[in-house]
């Protein structure tokens, strides 16, 4: 079953009982369109449920796939399960081990293909707190901006901008 809003491009989807386990409904199993397959993909590390749901709704108008974590922890399952992230935006103060300055660091070293993008309403980044190449936006953020940065990330770290840290 899928719920969609008019105002919104979020769906939910349900998964039902057969059996003795839940399973997939049959059209998740579909391949995706390919105007999807030639979007970049973001994945966006909020814990702020609105606010999440603010930025899917302006990168998703701006062409962007968006995948969605609550944490950095949830975000590492994510970056290790999808190799075509290209860019990953998130926010500084979220729950778990860690900030997101540090997990800014970690992608960087871990994926260094992946343009970062990190922004905060609370806390601007002091001296190493972003890894190379990384920028920083303050909330909140016009829309265009966000896409801009997101878009410059990108593209440096797809312009040969990988060196490798010392």
């Amino acid at each position: 079953m899928v719920l969609e809003g008019r105002a919104s491009c979020r769906s939910l989807t349900l998964l039902r009982r057969e059996g003795t386990g839940f399973e997939r409904p049959r059209f998740w199993r579909m391949k995706p369109h390919r105007r999807i397959l030639k979007q970049p993909v973001v994945l966006l590390v909020e814990d702020e449920p609105l606010v999440r749901l603010t930025q899917v709704d302006i990168l998703r108008e701006a062409e962007f796939w968006v995948v969605e974590a609550q944490d950095a922890d949830e975000a590492f399952e994510l970056l290790k399960a999808r190799p075509d992230i290209s860019a990953v935006l998130t926010d500084v103060n979220m729950p778990g081990s860690i900030d997101g300055f540090e997990f800014a660091r970690l992608v960087r070293q871990g994926w260094p293909e992946v343009g970062v993008l990190v922004i905060s309403g609370k806390t601007g980044p002091g001296p190493g707190d972003l890894p190379p190449d990384a920028s920083f936006l303050h909330k909140p953020v016009r829309p265009a901006a966000l896409v801009a940065a997101l878009q410059e990330v990108m593209a440096t770290r797809a312009n040969g901008s990988l060196t490798p840290e010392t």
